[in-house]
């Protein structure tokens, strides 16, 4: 099954840039997609994880965290449609922030920040390494995306849902040309 690979802080805010297209032209042996500017890619060739990360921090000119995480359990997370139930709207932002490894810390959820005011950030499921949620298109909900690293524990990566559709439509694709 294809993996897939999250950079975690970079191209933000002009610091730790690259160029992923270039990066995922590089590392072409592996069958890289690039998807975006935020550092997310499909492999779409097996290779095992440790030759995978190894490679990416050989091509990155800095240190950053690569994530990975299998391709299958993304198709099975947008398969389950998790956000039927959650609100929606121009000003609101659904995303999955994918944890480093499984959470140390199981919070009680929802969690919504602020607890004092309108919410910004709402946290409604964490399902292993994937913690979802919705936020609202203001600056302030940045910060607080910030703060899942410490509510569950581990460092954590975060993509909006689009991403995450997108991600799995190349990994169906992939399925396809395998048959």
């Amino acid at each position: 099954m294809a993996l897939v690979v999250l950079l975690r802080g970079v191209n933000v805010g002009g610091h730790r840039t690259f160029r992923p297209s270039i990066l995922a032209r590089e590392l072409s042996k592996y069958d890289v997609v690039n998807i975006g500017a935020a550092g997310t890619f499909v492999v779409r060739k097996p290779v095992p994880r440790a030759t995978l990360r190894a490679a990416f921090l050989r091509k990155l000119p800095f240190e950053a965290d690569v994530m990975l995480c299998d391709g299958r359990d993304l198709i099975r997370l947008v398969t389950e449609d998790p956000f039927k139930a959650e609100p929606s709207g121009p000003d609101i932002v659904r995303f999955v922030s994918i944890l480093s490894k499984a959470p140390r810390i199981q919070p009680s959820l929802p969690i919504t920040l602020p607890t004092e005011k309108k919410w910004l950030l709402r946290i409604f499921a964490a399902r292993g390494r994937f913690v979802l949620g919705v936020y609202r298109r203001q600056m302030k909900a940045i910060g607080y995306l910030g703060r899942i690293d410490r509510l569950f524990g581990a460092p954590a990566t975060t993509r909006n849902w689009t991403t995450i559709a997108s991600i799995v439509r190349i990994l169906n694709g992939a399925k396809k040309e395998s048959r």
